[in-house]
């Protein structure tokens, strides 16, 4: 080596690795790194989580919605097994356009009939559609309760549609004659809380019971509103103190599955004793 040469330069380059180990922990390059790694971690660790979450929220979800189906139908007691008293229902798949049961079709304890809606197979879209829901399955499923001597006691009977804000998923139980409303209660919606959140309001939901749905003719008149209508006490329920919009959209989700489009043509079978 010469006199006149540098040390250094008989030093090997730096690799990249080398170079980012040897930059100031306050560089840009180190800033980016890590906070890309921590994000990188991070979302590996969220999505292994909601992976593994998943069975137990689906089973949450099922065992809320069975719950709302006992307290509807007015069996609920706090501290039940709600698997062995919902054991107690009879589920069916209904189709809407005959109200014939087709069990032989699909299976009533797996039928997915909210996501069936979105289907094209089996659902249709709608020109007229009070409720707001866009598409209709064409099958539903329902429940039978049955008294101890094996008699028909409640249809419970599900619905949805939009509120102010959001939908409404919930169910009307009905009494074994398929006219005279024993409950209506919603297991699931984002109305406003204290306005049309109060539809989970006890005391608001215990004005549906000994309601009908329809009149000595047979028309449809239960009716969800601020005044009285003709139809007399019998098919009125009072709306919702400053929620007009939910009061509305309650009233136009429960005429639309009453209705001809909805259980209309299962609930004429069952008021003629062939169910």
């Amino acid at each position: 080596m010469s006199d006149t040469q540098s040390p250094d330069n008989n030093e090997a380059p730096k690799g990249a690795i080398a170079k980012f180990l040897a930059a100031s922990p306050d560089s840009v390059g180190k800033t980016i790194f890590i906070a890309v790694a921590v994000c990188l971690v991070a979302s590996m660790v969220v999505s292994s989580a909601a992976v593994s979450l998943r069975p137990v929220q689906e089973a949450n979800k099922l065992k809320d919605k069975q719950v709302n189906v006992l307290q509807v139908a007015g069996v609920y007691e706090p501290g039940v097994n709600v698997t062995e008293a919902f054991a107690a229902f009879e589920p069916h798949v209904v189709e809407l356009s005959t109200g014939e049961f087709v069990d032989d079709q699909f299976d009533p304890a797996t039928f997915d009939d909210i996501a069936a809606a979105s289907d094209p197979e089996l659902s249709v879209a709608l020109d007229d559609d009070p409720a707001g829901i866009g598409r209709k399955a064409k099958y539903r499923v329902i429940y039978l309760l049955r008294d101890d001597a094996g008699d028909l006691d409640k249809v419970i009977l599900p619905l949805h549609g939009y509120g102010l804000w959001s939908t409404l998923y919930g169910f009307i139980a009905l009494e074994n004659n398929g006219n005279d409303i024993f409950g209506l209660q919603f297991y699931q919606h984002g109305e406003t809380p204290g306005l049309g959140a109060e539809v989970d309001n006890p005391r608001w939901k215990a004005l549906w019971s000994g309601k009908k749905l329809r009149d000595d003719a047979g028309d449809l008149q239960i009716t969800v509103a601020k005044s009285q209508p003709a139809a007399g006490p019998d098919f009125y329920v009072d709306a919702l103190a400053g929620a007009t919009l939910t009061s509305v959209g309650v009233d136009n989700l429960v005429k639309f599955w009453m209705g001809d489009a909805g259980f209309a043509p299962f609930l004429a079978k069952l008021q003629a004793g062939e169910i």
